[in-house]
């Protein structure tokens, strides 16, 4: 995500899941069982997710009206339960559940602030496989972060698009709202004739009929809740391949259209450069959306899979910084929010990269005005690797301070021993979590140098630190 200040630059019938999965086995355990927790213990965001079960897979189902803001909806949950099940949760924010079946059947549900809670029919076996149906309506609300931007599903003049972080997808999809949770997803919107519907992954099949499109879009890879979207809009489309033969989709509102072309003309030279440093492109399409968003809006970008969404016409830096998401967010998702800056640190890292490669200040060059900056300054207001409070979850340490300890660690292994460490680390990790120890750990696997100080003071310590290396 990129929401620093402008200086710098997360249909009522169901889609069929059995088409695209082997059938569940509905196992069931009667009368036993114990309920699904509603959390999973994030450190900045406790409320968030659900324990008991493991998505693999989303079918959503979304009719939307855009006159009157307002969707009837179906969402398909294929999980895996990973104890003996007797009710379980769903975060959903708003919007009235008008059903809940579980394989099939009709199941009691109830519901407290954003918690879906779900009790099937017979309690769920352990490693069972089952699939859950949501039917839902009403006019879905954007909502605010503990950092006061603005996310969730929110109305254009001629739409809506999505923000999903950090919270943000409960507000159109009942799911497992919490990074650590991946799955694939698939998509059916259908939108008022004349309107495009733009969603992860690739484009399956369009569809007009009786005044109505429909789009249905596949997204194979597994992907966080935060990181799905859907544009709606007038968007001029644009679909092309890179030399590589990756499909690209990009959509764009004609009021941005003329700002965006430059920068979007980039984007395979962007994925090209990139790809030389962090390794192959992790999914099988890219692309962008480019809304014409409220003046409310204060942010400039969200890095959701194979599609960022850029609240207006981008730069090229900030291209870079949501394209380099795809790797380091995206492909390699954080176990929790308190991780955030293996997302942002590298991301803004690698606008330090671009910037050189483009004839511009070295990372060190950003490094050393960032490290003058007065102890007061907000830079130094928490350790990136510990942001405190899910407020400060995009704060400047995060991004910054973040790209700081990259810079410091490239200094203590050397330039061959980093390169290395910026392509093998998404590669191990890829299409999984991974926290901060993980990358403490397998930077420490690849030198001989005690990286012990260097993350202790520039990772975890408080305050401006004293040393650089």
């Amino acid at each position: 995500m990129n929401r620093r200040p402008l200086r710098c630059c997360g249909a009522t019938a169901a889609l069929s899941v059995a088409l695209l999965l082997s059938s569940c086995t509905g196992a069931a355990v009667n009368g036993g069982g114990t309920a699904g927790s509603g959390g999973v213990g994030d450190p900045l965001f406790p409320a968030l997710g659900n324990g008991g079960y493991d998505v693999r897979h989303y079918g959503i189902t979304l009719d939307y009206d855009v006159a009157h803001k307002r969707l009837a909806a179906t969402t398909e949950i294929t999980a895996r339960a990973e104890k003996d099940l007797r009710s379980f949760k769903l975060d959903l924010q708003g919007l009235r559940v008008t059903a809940v079946r579980v394989d099939g059947r009709a199941a009691a549900f109830s519901r407290k602030g954003h918690k879906l809670t779900v009790h099937p029919a017979e309690a769920l076996a352990k490693g069972a496989q089952f699939r859950t149906r949501v039917d839902y309506d009403g006019t879905p609300q954007e909502m605010t972060d503990p950092d006061r931007s603005t996310e969730g599903w929110v109305t254009t003049p001629d739409g809506a698009f999505v923000s999903g972080e950090p919270e943000g997808s409960m507000t159109w999809f009942p799911g497992n709202n919490h990074p650590s949770d991946k799955a694939a997803y698939d998509f059916r919107l259908t939108v008022p004739q004349h309107y495009t519907a733009v969603a992860n992954g690739e484009l399956r099949a369009e569809r007009t009929a009786k005044g109505k499109t429909t789009f249905e879009w596949h997204n194979p890879q597994p992907m966080a809740t935060y990181l799905a979207t859907a544009g709606i809009g007038k968007f001029d489309v644009h679909t092309s391949r890179t030399r590589d033969g990756l499909p690209l989709y990009v959509a764009v509102d004609p009021a941005e259209a003329a700002a965006s072309k430059k920068p979007l003309d980039r984007l395979p030279q962007i994925i090209s450069w990139e790809s030389g440093l962090f390794g192959k492109y992790p999914f099988s399409s890219a692309g962008a959306i480019v809304d014409h968003t409220p003046p409310r809006i204060d942010w400039l970008a969200l890095e959701s899979q194979t599609k960022p969404v850029y609240a207006g016409a981008p730069d090229t830096v900030t291209v870079v910084h949501e394209m380099s998401h795809q790797w380091f967010g995206d492909s390699v998702t954080p176990k929790t929010w308190r991780d955030t800056w293996l997302n942002e640190g590298f991301a803004t890292y690698t606008e330090w990269l671009w910037d050189e490669h483009e004839g511009g200040k070295t990372p060190q060059q950003q490094f050393d005005a960032l490290y003058k900056t007065p102890k007061d300054d907000p830079l130094w207001a928490f350790p990136p690797g510990d942001p405190g409070a899910a407020k400060n979850v995009t704060g400047t340490p995060v991004y910054e301070r973040g790209a700081m300890v990259l810079q410091q660690l490239r200094r203590a292994v050397g330039d061959q021993t980093f390169f290395r460490i910026l392509k093998e680390w998404p590669a191990k990790y890829r299409y999984g979590n991974a926290d901060s120890a993980d990358f403490i750990a397998f930077s420490q696997e690849r030198t001989d140098v005690d990286l012990t100080g260097l993350f202790d003071t520039w990772l975890y310590g408080k305050g401006k630190p004293e040393r650089t290396y």
